[in-house]
């Protein structure tokens, strides 16, 4: 039975027909089931007459018959025609009658017939990768202060340059919102909040000006109260135009101290023999990790432009799985940051669906684009490199591998990881022919 003609190159629809007499071998089974199981009064249980079973239970042997048979010819009829449903079938036009064939309609979606073009032609951006000696200057000086140390000083006043150490309360002036608060210091959480030991500089670039202003002349044990407006354009949004009231107590005043920059600081950072290794370290490093970095753009250039050169229709199925992947992996960081259930709950998930779905589209056309290439170049996934996976996912979730793969390989998640390691191989492929 051929399938219904429609313009969309994933949706189709079939007609199905079950003939009566599977129909009624079926039902008879069912019936059988039923008499086993069923207490009809005046009837010792397993006995009552197949008749008064089929009339108590009409709606109930129908509706076991039409489970039954609909999912097994489905799948024969698509089977015959060649096709293979990526999505469940939406069942209509269901016709059910003692005697007769079983008609069903059946509405799904198949995967498109994908031809990838031009992929050999596409070509990534090399950017230079190189480290300036400024750059690994920079590090180093990062180093040398993460390793300051800060020591009081007595009898005179905060000045630039000096550290305050102080407690501070602060609150959202005039009902503006939650007060916040950060090392900056500026806000961070949620509800007014008191904070001791926070180090501010006098006139540091990370200290908003009212702190300076406010601090500048101070001595241990001074407590200034004033305002901090944050401008329109400040980076958090959840504070850009408002205005916080800090009551601040000067605990102390500190000087920093940098350690000498030398092969003895060398020594201090770990087992390297001088303050040369330490930059030929450092400069390797960055390097590593700008072309990491440099890599993982271009090969996002390069699906985009794979994504861009094919266009074709995408089941929409996939597309839904695609997104349930994401806001799933989306709810988990949030929860990871300390969201709570009730607040997840409280979010539209429609809008966030809607909003997942342009993205969700080129994932999926990618996926199927890569594994397209995957096929026409013969790029294939070994046993080996399965266990390797499996092994570090092992060492992550401290389990053992057997444990792993027994329950990856119930979840079917083993094709999954190999379906992802043989896009990645196809990705490094078009990357590296791109050169």
């Amino acid at each position: 039975m051929s399938p219904t003609e429609t313009s969309s190159t994933t949706k189709r629809e079939i007609q199905v027909e079950i003939p009566a007499e599977d129909v009624a071998r079926e039902t008879a089974t069912l019936v059988q089931k039923y008499q086993k199981l069923a207490r009809i009064p005046g009837f010792r249980t397993g006995h009552a007459p197949a008749s008064i079973i089929k009339q108590r239970f009409a709606e109930g042997i129908k509706s076991d018959v039409v489970e039954a048979l609909v999912p097994r010819y489905f799948r024969k009829e698509t089977d015959k025609l060649g096709l293979m449903p990526v999505s469940q079938p939406r069942v209509s036009d269901l016709h059910v009658h003692d005697g007769e064939p079983l008609r069903f309609k059946a509405s799904f979606e198949v995967m498109p017939a994908i031809r990838v073009e031009d992929y050999k032609e596409l070509r990534a951006d090399k950017p230079d990768i190189s480290v300036t000696d400024e750059e690994v200057e920079q590090s180093l000086k990062s180093l040398q202060e993460q390793r300051a140390t800060f020591t009081s000083i007595e009898g005179s006043p905060l000045g630039d340059g000096d550290f305050a150490q102080v407690s501070l309360d602060g609150k959202p002036k005039d009902g503006e919102g939650p007060a916040q608060t950060s090392t900056k210091p500026g806000p961070t959480g949620t509800n007014p909040v008191h904070m001791d030991d926070i180090l501010v500089e006098i006139g540091g670039q990370g200290t908003m000006p009212e702190f300076t202003e406010n601090l500048r002349g101070a001595s241990a044990g001074d407590e200034r109260t004033f305002d901090v407006h944050y401008p329109q354009d400040f980076s958090d949004q959840r504070l850009a135009g408002k205005t916080f009231t800090y009551t601040v107590k000067v605990n102390a005043i500190k000087q920093k101290s940098l350690p000498e920059l030398n092969d003895a600081f060398a020594k201090e950072l770990g087992e390297f023999a001088d303050l040369a290794e330490v930059r030929t370290r450092i400069r390797e490093g960055m390097e590593a990790e700008k072309k990491h970095t440099a890599e993982r753009e271009a090969k996002d250039k390069l699906v985009g432009e794979l994504v861009k050169r094919n266009d074709f229709e995408v089941p929409e199925a996939l597309v839904e799985h695609q997104i349930d992947i994401r806001l799933d992996r989306g709810l988990r960081a949030l929860a990871a940051q300390g969201m709570k259930t009730e607040d997840m709950k409280k979010m539209d998930l429609n809008r966030l669906r809607g909003g997942q779905r342009d993205q969700a589209v080129q994932e999926v056309k990618a996926a199927l684009l890569l594994e397209k290439i995957a096929e026409e170049e013969k790029i294939e996934v070994s046993d080996a490199e399965i266990d390797r996976e499996v092994e570090a996912l092992a060492a992550q979730s401290k389990q053992t591998p057997e444990a792993i793969r027994s329950r990856l390989t119930r979840d079917g998640a083993l094709d999954r990881i190999r379906n992802r390691i043989r896009n990645e191989k196809t990705l490094d492929f078009l990357y590296h022919q791109s050169a």
